[in-house]
């Protein structure tokens, strides 16, 4: 087990981290809901959510394009940043 852990690229286990963090933070938002039993602080809390979700989404996506970068052309890179932002306009309210 000890020889897979030193295979895999630190790059993807970043971007597994952060993937955790982001599953953990929504699960503890959502006992947060829980305990509060109020709507009010339920909005507020989803809202903060808002925040994070794409904060982490950019954050991964941007440290796989590093990662990739050697292997990806210029215009490759465009069509990709360009496919992220539109999915971030897409997800607008």
């Amino acid at each position: 087990m000890k020889t897979w852990f030193y295979t895999v690229e630190m790059t993807l286990l970043v971007m597994v981290g952060l993937r955790l963090l982001s599953g953990l933070i929504e699960l503890t938002v959502a006992g947060l809901i829980l305990k509060f039993n109020s709507i009010e602080k339920a909005v507020a809390l989803n809202a903060m959510l808002a925040i994070i979700g794409p904060t982490i989404f950019i954050a991964s996506v941007a440290l796989g394009l590093i990662g990739m970068s050697d292997k990806l052309s210029a215009s490759k890179f465009i069509f990709i940043g360009a496919g992220v932002v539109l999915i971030l306009i897409g997800i607008r309210k």
